[in-house]
C-alpha cells in the first residue's frame, strides 16, 4: 500500500489513536500537524472527528488550523474528513448555534429528527450516486446526532435514518464522510486506501 506521509489535524476534541492505527495498517506515515504550514504543505491530510461542532472549531482556530485547511479544501488537494470533520465543512450546525464552520460547504447541519433513534450508532448502508469515484456502495459505522441532508457541488452518497441524508462527499482528491472509516472494517479501509493511492 501507500508509504505517503499522512498529517492528521489536531481538533483537541478527536481520538486519534485509531486513526493513526489505520493510516500505519495502510503503510502510510502519520505525524500530527503542528501548524498551518504543515497543513498547506502535507501531500495528505485528515481531519478526524469525535465530539461537538463548536468543540472542534474552536479547536482548529485555537490552533490556528482553520484557515489552512478551509483553503486546502477548495484547492481539491488529498483531505480526508470523518464525522464531525465533514460536519465542519458546512457553513453552520444546529448543534453549536452561533459557531460559524469553515464554509466550504454551503448549508447547515441539522440534528436528526425526534421520529428515530438519536443518536445513531451502528452500522448503516451507503449508497453512492453516479458521480462517485472512490466512495462505494457498502455498510459503514456510524456514531452521530446530526447529519447534512445535500452537499451542493460534491458527488455525494447517502445512507437513511430518519430520511436520506449525506454519508459521504466526494470532490478532486477531496473525501468526507459522516461515518468513521477507521472503525468500519475493511469497508473503511478500502476507502482510505484508495484515497492514500490517490
Amino acid at each position: 500500500m501507500s508509504a505517503a506521509e499522512v498529517v492528521v489535524v489536531p481538533t483537541g476534541v478527536a481520538n486519534l489513536a485509531s486513526v493513526l492505527a489505520a493510516i500505519e495498517r495502510l503503510g502510510g506515515r502519520p505525524r500530527l500537524a503542528q501548524d498551518a504550514a504543515a497543513i498547506a504543505e502535507a501531500s495528505h491530510v485528515i481531519l478526524p472527528g469525535v465530539g461537538t461542532f463548536g468543540a472542534t472549531m474552536a479547536g482548529l482556530q485555537a490552533a490556528g488550523l482553520d484557515q489552512a485547511l478551509a483553503a486546502r479544501i477548495r484547492q481539491g488537494a488529498a483531505t480526508f474528513a470523518m464525522c464531525v470533520g465533514l460536519q465542519v465543512l458546512f457553513e453552520s450546525s444546529e448543534e453549536s448555534p452561533g459557531v460559524a464552520g469553515l464554509g466550504v460547504i454551503t448549508g447547515s447541519v441539522q440534528r436528526f429528527p425526534a421520529s428515530v433513534r438519536v443518536p445513531q450508532f451502528g452500522w448503516n448502508r451507503i449508497e453512492p450516486a453516479a458521480g462517485c469515484h472512490s466512495i462505494e456502495p457498502g455498510y459503514a459505522y456510524f456514531a452521530n446526532s446530526y447529519r447534512a441532508l445535500a452537499a451542493p457541488g460534491w458527488a455525494t452518497a447517502e445512507a437513511e435514518h430518519g430520511g436520506r441524508f449525506v454519508a459521504a462527499i466526494e470532490r478532486d482528491q477531496v473525501i468526507a464522510c459522516q461515518f468513521h472509516p477507521e472503525l468500519s472494517a475493511a469497508y473503511g479501509h478500502r476507502l482510505l486506501g484508495r484515497w492514500l493511492e490517490g
